[in-house]
C-alpha cells in the first residue's frame, strides 16, 4: 500500500426508512482535520486525471454509481516512490479512500449511471495549492 494511503470499509445502517451512509468520524484514523466537503460526478468511461495537492488530504467515498481511484507516488522521499495502486469505490463496495497530500489521484467512471464521489477535504478548496497534469504524464493505461 501506498505510504500514507488508507482504505476502511464504511458503514451502511439501513432501516424501514431508507439507510445512513456513515462517511468519517473526527475519532477515525484518517481525520485530522475539516477544510470542506463537495461531490464530483462523472460520467461512464470519463477520466478525471491527474492531479495532487501540496497540503491538503482527501477522503473519498462514492455514493452512488461506481469509479475507479488511481494513485500514483511521486513524492521523493517516500518509501513507496513510483508505486502505483488502483481502488474500485461504489455503493456496493461503500469504503473511505484517504489519500494524503503529494499523491497524484484520478478516477474513471465505471458503470451507465452518473457516478457520484464525496471528498471531505482537510483544506477549503484553493487552486493555486493544487497541481494537474496531462494524461500522459503517468503511464497508466485506463
Amino acid at each position: 500500500m501506498i505510504e500514507g494511503v488508507i482504505y476502511k470499509t464504511l458503514k451502511k445502517i439501513p432501516d424501514d426508512r431508507g439507510v445512513v451512509w456513515q462517511l468519517m468520524k473526527k475519532s477515525d484514523e484518517s481525520y485530522s482535520q475539516f477544510g470542506e466537503i463537495y461531490f464530483t460526478s462523472l460520467y461512464h468511461g470519463v477520466i478525471k486525471a491527474w492531479h495532487k495537492h501540496k497540503q491538503m488530504d482527501l477522503n473519498y467515498a462514492c455514493i452512488t454509481g461506481a469509479v475507479k481511484v488511481v494513485l500514483y507516488d511521486g513524492r521523493e522521499k517516500s518509501s513507496t516512490g513510483g508505486q502505483i495502486e488502483e481502488y474500485y469505490l461504489s455503493t456496493d463496495c461503500y469504503g473511505l479512500l484517504h489519500i494524503p497530500h503529494g499523491v497524484t489521484n484520478g478516477m474513471i467512471g465505471l458503470c451507465q449511471q452518473l457516478s457520484i464521489v464525496a471528498n471531505l477535504a482537510t483544506l477549503e478548496h484553493d487552486p493555486t495549492e493544487m497541481e494537474r497534469f496531462d494524461l500522459s504524464v503517468i503511464e497508466y493505461n485506463w
